[in-house]
């Protein structure tokens, strides 16, 4: 079941089971997988999806650290509710240790020597761990990979 059938499918188990809070995330999230389709005319793949979702977790992690900031803890947690909803529909986050596999595996893929070749080796590793993976910290482990 593609994702987009699973988010209209759980809108409408959210409906019947009156989840508010639960709905209205499901609600944004498909008002923004409607409003990228629109804008670049294209039907969005399980992948495309996957990007909107990382998209809107970090929008709401930036959020949440700025509330915090403000001493606007109210705030704060209801985007972290938002998150936890939005966190059932991207695939199990990779450890740090299959990261750095996946990392070798790319060096060995892409033969990438040093720090050069940083730009070449992310464009090799976001597309296979989109999703799976923050890419900030994939960034850090290329860059300590080539650190030594």
């Amino acid at each position: 079941m593609s994702l987009k059938l699973q988010l209209t499918e759980d809108m409408k188990a959210a409906m019947k089971a009156g989840d508010k809070h639960k709905l209205s995330v499901i609600r944004l999230i498909k008002a923004e997988i409607q409003r990228r389709e629109v804008d670049e005319r294209v039907e969005l793949d399980d992948t495309a999806v996957i990007a909107v979702l990382d998209k809107m977790v970090k929008q709401r992690k930036d959020s949440i650290s700025q509330y915090e900031a403000a001493q606007r803890e109210d705030l704060a947690q209801i985007e972290r509710d938002e998150v936890v909803v939005i966190d059932t529909y991207l695939p199990a986050k990779m450890g740090e240790a299959e990261i750095v596999a996946a990392i070798q595996a790319a060096v060995a893929e892409t033969g990438a020597a040093s720090a050069a070749d940083m730009g070449k080796l992310m464009g090799a590793l976001k597309p296979k761990l989109a999703g799976q993976a923050d890419m900030g910290l994939v960034s850090k482990l290329v860059k300590a990979h080539f650190a030594g």
